[in-house]
């Protein structure tokens, strides 16, 4: 499959179609196509792991004498790590809109282009403002992967493999925070590395990552279901027939037949007041469990990845130069949680392995802020309770990613993951970095208790919340789970057609 033959289009039309694409794209086998979609498509999360790591593991550098940046180590972890997140709900928002309408594949192509930028002038900073201004577009471009990413992903993926694969590819952010933190121990060491050198070249080299990932993202197609909504039911045809003939030849034999059709009324674009409405008037208990679910992981996330260093150094005396070691420990749980646990989520069930992952994280990081406290925990003990919790914990956030990308209409799907995405770490991610950042820079035992209390009743509170209202979509497609706006039941007009005069865009 080539990005040439995937990227051809013939004009946007409207009309009712019946189409079998959404049956023949769930019945696939796994098949190296797949493994291209993976790769090309859920890299981003590694290059989203190696920025947030990075900047926690060089905060202390940046504000020694000799950095070439006037800031403070607080200022890093704090006003930094909040325009950064700042950035990504903005940008999940901006591109959110633009992927429902113009499709997956422009739009993961143009944020990737974003975050490149931002980071290359990242490096080249030479004031504070400078330094802040470009972590927010930073995040502006990857708020944006988000939203086109993760609906993309879940699209293309087949309904018996989805919660796995999306677990394993939203995990993968782990992967970038080990690279991260073993970068930081290199390019921070000054035997190598001038002060006001390793730091900057530690963003450079994220974006010679950026730019391979671009290299493949090239060859990942449009996703089919956007295809023949908006128009382009030839193109969606021609690319799944040719997936098709592509995985019989590597499997040698031919595929089964497909569960059956839908029939949809096509439309260029779905106006933004039928979103808010399908979302929070259509679905209102989907809803309350996405902000759950968001909240709860941002707090705990964003304040303990932006931390982690800081509270070394503050309470342990370890040197910043090898917080990346321990950062790599606790970064290698995260990653094996979704790891070994993603397939449950297949097999047990949503609704158990979500509930059952947010409550127990947050059980055990009760624990943790107990054993703080008392101060029966050393540097290296405490890092080995953060790898129990954020096993737990990494296989739960995943989930919140997975579940608002499947449980709304294929319509709304980026801009509901970017409503939640944004609203909930707006609420965790923008505020837990800086009310992290001074609790942990008071060098008070109690307040940095709290911060951890603060994030693991989110946790539990959300896991609550997961028991009750989470959806069973494990191995269903995703127009069972969430029927599209657009389709037309037999003897009855599109459910869309008398409704899109809400905010047409």
């Amino acid at each position: 499959m080539t990005a040439e033959s995937s990227a051809a289009s013939a004009p946007a039309s409207t009309g009712t179609v019946t189409t079998a694409v959404p049956a023949r794209l769930d019945r696939l086998p796994w098949s190296r196509w797949h493994w291209m979609i993976v790769i090309g498509l859920g890299t981003v999360w590694i290059l989203d792991g190696l920025e947030v790591t990075i900047v926690g593991n060089v905060a202390g550098r940046i504000a020694e004498d000799g950095s070439g940046l006037d800031i403070t180590s607080a200022q890093v972890t704090g006003v930094a790590a909040a325009l950064y997140v700042a950035g990504a709900c903005s940008g999940a928002l901006f591109f959110g809109r633009l992927t429902d309408r113009y499709g997956r594949k422009r739009l993961f192509m143009v944020t990737l282009a974003v975050y490149l930028a931002a980071t290359a002038l990242t490096a080249l900073s030479f004031d504070s403002w400078w330094f802040f201004l470009f972590r927010f577009f930073t995040g502006f471009g990857i708020g944006g992967e988000y939203a086109a990413i993760n609906s993309a992903i879940d699209e293309l993926i087949p309904s018996r493999y989805r919660g796995r694969v999306d677990l394993i590819i939203n995990g993968s952010y782990w992967l970038g925070a080990i690279g991260g933190a073993l970068l930081s121990i290199v390019m921070l060491d000054t035997d190598i590395f001038a002060q006001d050198v390793g730091w900057r070249l530690s963003f450079a080299l994220g974006v010679v990552l950026g730019l391979v990932i671009l290299l493949v993202r090239r060859h990942v197609p449009e996703s089919p279901r956007w295809q023949f909504i908006h128009g382009h039911g030839e193109d969606a045809e021609k690319l799944v027939s040719s997936v098709e003939r592509e995985i019989e030849e590597e499997k040698g034999e031919p595929l089964p037949p497909p569960a059956g059709e839908i029939t949809i009324h096509q439309r260029k674009s779905i106006g933004f007041g039928l979103i808010a409405k399908t979302v929070f008037g259509r679905y209102p208990r989907r809803a309350v469990l996405g902000l759950s679910l968001f909240i709860g992981q941002a707090f705990l996330y964003n304040a303990i990845t932006f931390g982690f260093g800081a509270i070394l150094t503050t309470f342990f005396d370890v040197p910043t130069g090898h917080t990346g070691y321990y950062f790599a420990v606790i970064a290698a749980g995260n990653f094996i949680g979704p790891l070994l646990l993603g397939k449950l989520f297949d097999t047990v069930g949503r609704r158990i392995m979500i509930s059952t992952t947010y409550l127990l994280s947050g059980l055990l990081l009760f624990g943790t802020a107990w054993l703080f406290d008392r101060g029966s925990l050393t540097a290296s003990t405490l890092t080995a309770c953060w790898c129990v919790v954020l096993f737990f914990a990494s296989a739960g956030a995943s989930s919140a990613y997975l579940t608002v990308s499947e449980i709304f209409p294929m319509e709304t799907r980026a801009m509901a993951i970017a409503f939640f995405y944004a609203l909930g770490t707006a609420a965790g991610g923008i505020s837990g970095p800086l009310i992290f950042a001074d609790l942990t820079a008071s060098g008070v035992v109690g307040e940095t208790v709290l911060a951890f209390q603060i994030g693991a009743g989110l946790m539990c509170a959300a896991g609550i919340v997961a028991a009750f209202l989470a959806v069973d979509a494990e191995r269903r497609s995703l127009e069972d789970i969430a029927e599209p706006l657009s389709v037309v039941r037999e003897g009855a007009a599109p459910a869309v057609a008398t409704t899109t005069s809400h905010g047409r865009m």
